[in-house]
């Protein structure tokens, strides 16, 4: 809407007016601004700076002049201010202010006006500086901050969204929370610091030898302890403003502390893991939790471009990343498991990320990762906690999925959720088996997350034949069979990915497999191992592909995991006529391992067994590229399973090779492509990783530069993807905004 405020006047020239004064001059240069402030010497200054157009000789005067009132004076200077403006009696102006404790601020307005008018809008704008003043206003102040709106009921909607207008096109982001919940958020985060640092500072300053600890205090000293030179006055009155929020939340940063101080003197180092483990990667975690993001925050909020050229031939003798279906059951298994599990090669993408991160949040210890290494402190079957929030997974279908069955039959309840994309991902597929085994489950509208579970419930072993073939699906219903009574087995109508039953083997676990059934026998053990996990043959599958279709290449892949189940992508390269050698053949922790040689060789067409298509479900973006440069029609079908990824998968690459050319027909549970050359274009990934790595691949064999929009989330299964496909022969180059 029209932000329909032409003047403004500014109660309290300080720090947070002064720079609010400033940015609605330089973004809204029409609108007239009036400022007062009980220091003649601030208001002065202000007018030189420009930031205001007249100096006001009272609130009074102020209250009668303009549309609105922005009050920025201490909390508790607040109930003089607000009696100059009701003494004025103009119902229609716009109030709001910039208080860090707003449950006083709305004391004053009842106590003054007998309610919160409706055209008052509290605000609090998260953002600062220890020092105070006009002179220390900037007019960037806000730029990319936070500030935090808390209406109640009875708040005008117009004048709500005018003030979150207005705060927007000063540069900030816009929230909005209840008066009280906000003090408690800023008690814990805002005033339980400073009050820390007030005091650390205050102590070491009365030791006998504080000229020495000063002397030598390093940056973290100076870092923390910068903010104890913050307004005493203005902090002393937030403390007293907000008391209760305050003292709740020092109790329990005290109770943590005296735990970590008898860890210390006990010399309890799993203890002091844990804690420094999970500060360590805490404020990403809740960041992107909050912000309904992934992991890798860096990407993640930028707009990722890639702009791919035509180049090769694609060469060299390279490793991809660690596989992350081996990945997440590493963790999973090694944090039920009794003892210490040593992961080496773990992918840290953002999906296994999630995984680790959830397990974090349920009590277990674990180290890294570093450089793929990991190490998981087991707590056994039955030693997870309670997690104090819901468990958030990015973009991770697998560990949501996954972790469903596993914690169907935990004794406490747990809530999962994800990011934008895997909030629209079916989930009723494992949900519904796992019901039928006692477990009390809730999903979101149309069966997608949240996922909720409710705790304490007794599972009874059963055997479920999948009407659909997926690992995900089989893997959850296994994991909760670990707790439940008797026998659970599971019967799918063609192979899938076999690492949960490989893995629980390692694990020393009993699982039995004939044909394509899968069982296993509740209230057993796993037993802490040591995991190498080879390359991920879903990334090497870029690869294979590259050097398959282009002219020249010769390509080595080393450590790449040959599972059975997961090498269909192989399997339909060699039907297509690709050159693709194994060898170094070798067992690592139960997985097949191999080095695998790709060479080009022209491409034919061909009729993708249905047989062959779980085996290679993740790789048909990749795949489609394949069959645009081979000679020939190329069919797949009984492929619905790819139209409820990350993105509706055919649709997605039918649209882009659209773009780039290439004519497709679009089945139910398929596509039908006929071999042709592809041509320069731009393509929209619509954030689904693979599609935009297949593109680029794409670019290999295109008449021109392929642009490929919505790249950022590549991060989730091939960090590194852009400099190691660079190094082989490839020309992307990456652009980023934001």
């Amino acid at each position: 809407m029209e932000l329909k405020v032409a003047r403004i006047g500014v109660v309290g020239l300080g720090l947070i007016g002064g720079s609010f004064a400033l940015a609605v001059r330089r973004y809204l240069p029409d609108v007239y601004i009036a400022g007062y402030d009980a220091r003649l010497s601030e208001m002065t200054l202000a007018k030189r700076l420009g930031a205001i157009d007249e100096l006001a000789p009272s609130v009074e005067w102020l209250a009668a002049q303009v549309d609105l009132l922005m009050l920025a004076v201490p909390v508790q200077a607040m109930r003089s201010v607000l009696a100059a403006i009701r003494s004025v009696n103009r119902p229609e102006v716009l109030i709001s202010d910039v208080g860090s404790v707003k449950g006083v601020v709305e004391e004053a307005f009842n106590s003054v006006f007998g309610e919160l008018p409706p055209r008052a809008v509290l605000g609090h704008p998260i953002a600062g500086s220890e020092k105070s003043g006009m002179a220390a206003a900037r007019v960037e102040l806000f730029q990319r901050h936070k500030v935090i709106l808390t209406p109640i009921e009875t708040t005008d909607l117009q004048a709500l969204a005018v003030m979150r207008q207005l705060w927007q096109t000063l540069g900030a982001e816009v929230l909005e929370m209840s008066p009280r919940h906000h003090d408690e958020v800023l008690a814990a985060t805002s005033h339980l610091p400073h009050l820390l640092a007030f005091s650390l500072v205050d102590t070491l300053a009365g030791k006998d030898d504080n000229k020495e600890i000063f002397r030598y205090a390093a940056g973290g000293f100076r870092d923390f302890t910068r903010i104890a030179a913050s307004d005493p006055i203005m902090w002393r009155d937030i403390f007293l403003s907000n008391r209760d929020a305050v003292l709740k939340a020092l109790d329990q940063y005290v109770d943590g502390l005296g735990h970590l101080r008898a860890a210390i003197a006990a010399g309890d180092a799993r203890f002091m893991m844990g804690v420094f483990s999970r500060a360590k990667v805490a404020r990403e975690h809740f960041s992107k939790m909050l912000e309904q993001k992934s992991y890798k925050s860096m990407n993640q909020e930028k707009r990722i471009t890639f702009v791919a050229q035509s180049k090769g031939p694609v060469c060299g003798d390279i490793r991809v990343p660690g596989d992350k279906s081996i990945s997440h059951r590493s963790i999973m298994l090694g944090s039920l498991a009794e003892g210490v599990t040593e992961v080496e090669g773990f992918l840290e993408g953002e999906d296994a990320l999630a995984t680790l991160q959830a397990f974090r949040d349920m009590g277990v210890v674990i180290e890294g990762p570093d450089r793929g290494k990991v190490t998981v402190y087991g707590v056994g079957l039955n030693g997870l906690k309670p997690p104090a929030g819901s468990l958030y997974l990015g973009n991770s279908g697998t560990s949501m999925r996954l972790l469903t069955g596993l914690l169907a039959a935990q004794a406490f309840d747990t809530e999962l959720t994800g990011d934008a994309s895997l909030s629209k991902r079916p989930m009723e597929r494992v949900a519904g088996p796992l019901r039928k085994m006692g477990a009390k489950i809730e999903t979101g509208e149309n069966g997608r997350p949240p996922v909720r579970i409710s705790g304490g419930q007794r599972l009874k072993g059963m055997h479920y034949d999948m009407p659909v073939a997926s690992a995900q699906v089989k893997s959850g219903i296994l994991l909760a069979g670990l707790y439940a009574e008797g026998e659970t087995s599971v019967s799918e109508p063609a192979p899938t990915r076999d690492h949960s039953e490989r893995m629980l083997r390692g694990f020393g676990y009993d699982v039995r497999v004939d044909g394509n059934r899968a069982s296993l026998t509740g209230g057993g053990c796993l037993k802490a191992t040591r995991i190498d996990v080879p390359s991920d043959i879903s990334s090497a599958a870029f690869f294979l592909v590259a050097a398959s279709i282009t002219p020249g290449s010769d390509l080595t892949l080393r450590h790449v995991g040959i599972n059975p189940t997961r090498t269909g992508v192989i399997d339909i390269l060699r039907m297509m006529g690709a050159n693709i050698e194994l060898s170094n053949l070798r067992e690592v922790g139960g997985e097949p391992v191999a080095d695998i040689r790709v060479r080009y060789a022209p491409l034919k067409g061909i009729q993708i067994p249905e047989a062959l298509v779980p085996l290679a479900i993740d790789e048909f973006p990749v795949l489609f590229i394949a069959a645009v440069c081979a000679a020939g029609e190329t069919v797949l079908t009984g492929a619905e399973e790819l139209r409820v990824k990350e993105s509706d998968r055919i649709q997605v690459m039918a649209d882009g090779l659209k773009q780039l050319g290439v004519e497709t027909d679009v089945l139910k549970d398929g596509i039908r492509i006929q071999g042709s050359d592809l041509q320069g274009g731009r393509v929209d990934s619509h954030g689904d990783h693979r599609i935009a790595m297949a593109f680029s691949v794409a670019a290999l064999r295109a008449k021109g530069d392929i642009t490929i929009l919505d790249c950022a989330n590549v991060a989730t299964s091939f960090p590194g993807f852009v400099e190691l496909a660079n190094e082989s022969g490839f020309s992307i180059e990456t652009l980023s905004e934001g």
